[in-house]
């Protein structure tokens, strides 16, 4: 394809030739891998050390004793997976059009997405408000034990600031990775990762408040990393920004139906690892067996951060190549950044097999904690190279805009397939958390099985005319609102 289909043209590159020698392949490998983590490692030290605030707080837990370990776990998985994934899910909305309009060079489209997201993500905060608010009874109705479902109702209410922050930074750090301006996120991501852990020691350790003062260092590093955020885009990210308008009020039906229906894919996904924290409440030892299996996660947690970075950074390469008309270049880019990925899931996995024993001495100083968590290690380590790939694929979708199409495989690869499996696994077969850790696992396989075969069917061509299909229709609106409020 010669000429761009976009309204506006933002062309910095050319689309690659087709690869048909040894030398070809170099370049191709060798430039996109500079584009890539170029994007990549700013993203993922970024995200890990958000991640970190999480495991911070839940290292703080630990020490405090199992009750408040397993209670802050309940908390993660549930509580905060319901409302994080949502607002995660819907922001996915801003990424897939910043990133085309980025590409297509439509830049004073991008401000008036990132308002409307925030209107739609703050609703969307106050609409969960009662998941909070009544946590305990609903734990409890779940299933889970009274005095974990207490402390974690009661952690819960304390952190609604909390939730609230991640309606304003969600949607700006997808703004601000769309355009490429990665580094600023890393750096007030790692000063409010300083700041968390000082709050922690200062709260729990010097005044002593417990599970109160876990909340409190949370509820601040939120809002730090939030209005730190919302200052660097006022102040210093010219391209873009044009200050708050009006306009973000235009079309916010249809903005909100697209938040919606891209939020699918992401909330089934990380759903499904709540309804199996919750099955393994249900388990012979509920205590050990959610506390061992969350410290497998938060380890996993640090490896999916590297792989939600790459999975980001392919995310944007994409979206910019479909703006750009390149469509060689957007399947380039999945197929280096695969490759390049499943060698770090490789290493991460070897490492996991070779620390069983002690990396879970990083959580807890139970003998019997640490025991249980060596089991799962086999798992954790498989699980690694299967999100691996998930979570690349995950990249390109949102990137292509296929969120809805995904949701729906997503439903039945986890929902119909993986979760009766784990079911069976967990409690008929008496594999306890093992069994249901290999449900979900079934489930992985088969999305992401299904998932590389349409990928494979793609017509790249074809997803350049529906970028450019997408731009026109959203930049059409765009003007007619402007011209409504002229």
């Amino acid at each position: 394809m010669e000429t761009p289909l976009v309204i506006k043209s933002f062309i910095t590159e050319n689309d690659y030739l087709a690869v048909k020698s040894f030398k070809d392949l170099r370049h191709v490998l060798l430039s996109e891998t500079l584009k890539i983590w170029k994007i990549a490692i700013p993203v993922a030290l970024s995200l890990l050390f958000q991640f970190l605030n999480n495991s911070s707080t839940s290292i703080y837990a630990g020490h405090l004793g199992d009750i408040q370990l397993s209670s802050f776990s309940i908390y993660q998985t549930v509580i905060f997976s319901i409302y994080f994934s949502l607002l995660l899910g819907m922001s996915n909305a801003i990424t897939t059009l910043c990133g085309q309009a980025y590409g297509a060079g439509q830049f004073e489209n991008a401000g008036i997405y990132l308002q409307r997201s925030w209107i739609v993500l703050i609703t969307t905060c106050i609409l969960l408000l009662p998941v909070h608010i009544f946590a305990t009874p609903m734990l409890k109705l779940l299933g889970q034990e009274k005095e974990i479902a207490d402390l974690a109702g009661k952690y819960s209410i304390l952190v609604i600031p909390y939730m609230f922050s991640y309606a304003i930074n969600i949607p700006i750090t997808k703004y601000l990775q769309a355009q490429r301006k990665v580094n600023v996120i890393m750096y007030i991501a790692v000063v409010t990762l300083l700041i968390q852990n000082g709050l922690l020691y200062i709260f729990t350790h010097v005044f002593d408040w417990g599970i109160i003062g876990l909340a409190m260092a949370s509820n601040t590093s939120g809002w730090v990393f939030s209005v730190a955020l919302v200052i660097y885009i006022i102040g210093w990210c010219k391209e873009g920004w044009n200050g708050l308008s009006w306009m973000a009020f235009k079309d916010l039906w249809e903005f909100t139906k697209l938040s919606v229906g891209s939020s699918v894919m992401v909330c089934l996904e990380q759903w499904y690892s709540a309804c199996i924290m919750l099955l393994a409440g249900h388990l012979d030892n509920p205590v050990i067996d959610v506390a061992s299996y969350s410290i497998c996660l938060n380890i996993q947690g640090w490896h999916i951060m590297l792989l939600l970075g790459i999975s980001i950074a392919v995310s944007v390469r994409v979206s910019n190549t479909l703006g750009m008309s390149h469509p060689r270049a957007a399947k380039y880019s999945f197929l280096v950044t695969m490759f390049e990925s499943l060698l770090l899931g490789i290493i991460f996995m070897t490492v996991i097999f070779l620390s069983k024993d002690k990396f879970a001495s990083i959580f807890t100083k139970s003998e019997v904690m640490i025991h249980a968590a060596s089991k799962l290690a086999y798992f954790l380590g498989i699980s690694m190279i299967i999100n691996t790939v998930s979570q690349i694929i995950s990249g390109v979708v949102i990137g292509c805009g296929w969120q809805i199409m995904v949701g729906y495989i997503n439903l039945a690869c986890y929902y119909i397939v993986g979760l009766p499996i784990g079911i069976f696994l967990g409690f008929h077969q008496h594999l306890g958390v093992k069994g249901l850790w290999g449900g979900t696992m079934c489930g992985m396989i088969l999305q992401i099985l299904v998932l590389l075969v349409i990928i494979y069917r793609t017509n790249w061509t074809k997803e350049v005319e529906q970028t450019a299909n997408r731009m026109r229709i959203w930049s059409s609106n765009q003007e007619q609102s402007s011209e409504g409020t002229d």
